[in-house]
């Protein structure tokens, strides 16, 4: 037999508005929580993106006219400061680009002795011409006399002589050659003076030997330009008509140096 409900316990009555009520307030505190958790992840995120950006600050020098230098941080400095250090052995992968290649180390310890040694070997041909040059007054250079106060008269034409050299301009040079087939230096003075009954021996030293130095105030179109190894027709004006070297064509150029006499040729 059960009791009306005017006669029931107000504890029996209560307990199922407790549980209800329990369970709505837990399920409160647990969206509660979710909310700030999410809350805290969410904060937690913004710091770390605000600290990323603080450590990629710009340098002072990046920044435009008129504005301020971003603060220098730590890991700023880190990175501004460091260094790479390539050993001297080490090879540059990837350097080539393009048609373009970073230049080794080896590359330019040679291009700089090169430079050097060309720089020294300029030196020395620069003092080697000027001591040339000092003993020039006092002697033809490859052999022959000193200079003659009186030029002597040769028995035929210099005016002859060089017309008829000019003649065989354009022949190629010919190591050993005397024809007109191909002439070298002395071989060409050789033949050209054959045409007007003078012998002269196929050498350089041994023309100047025969014939007599004379100042260059007296010099004249025929008469010989000698060099050490090397000699043509003077040909006026500080030129020279002579057979250059190989690859080369009989032609009339300007003397190219200051170490050379004058010697003529008398018959």
């Amino acid at each position: 037999m059960s009791l009306p409900d005017s006669h029931r316990s107000p504890r029996s009555v209560s307990q199922p508005l407790d549980s209800r009520a329990a369970r709505r307030e837990a399920e409160r505190r647990f969206r509660a929580a979710s909310r700030a958790k999410k809350l805290r992840a969410r904060a937690i995120g913004t710091v770390i993106v605000a600290g990323l950006f603080s450590t990629t600050a710009l340098p002072a020098f990046a920044t435009g006219p008129g504005q301020e230098a971003a603060p220098t941080t730590f890991e700023t400095a880190r990175l501004e400061t460091q260094s790479l250090t390539l050993d001297g052995g080490a090879a540059l992968t990837g350097a080539a680009a393009g048609g373009y290649r970073a230049t080794t180390t080896e590359e330019l310890a040679a291009a700089r002795a090169a430079a050097e040694a060309e720089a020294a070997a300029e030196a020395a041909a620069a003092r080697a011409a000027a001591a040339a040059s000092a003993s020039a007054s006092s002697s033809v250079p490859g052999g022959g006399s000193s200079v003659s106060g009186d030029a002597p008269t040769p028995s035929f034409s210099l005016d002859a002589v060089f017309q008829t050299a000019l003649q065989y301009r354009g022949t190629p040079y010919v190591f050993g050659g005397s024809t007109p087939s191909g002439f070298d230096c002395s071989g060409f003075v050789m033949y050209v003076y054959a045409k007007f009954g003078i012998s002269l021996p196929h050498s350089v030293s041994g023309q100047a030997a025969a014939g007599t130095r004379i100042p260059l105030s007296e010099a004249r179109p025929g008469d010989l330009v000698i060099m050490s190894g090397h000699d043509g027709f003077y040909a006026g004006n500080g030129m020279i008509l002579d057979a250059p070297r190989p690859g080369k064509v009989v032609q009339m150029r300007s003397i190219w140096t200051s170490d050379y006499s004058i010697v003529r040729i008398s018959g």
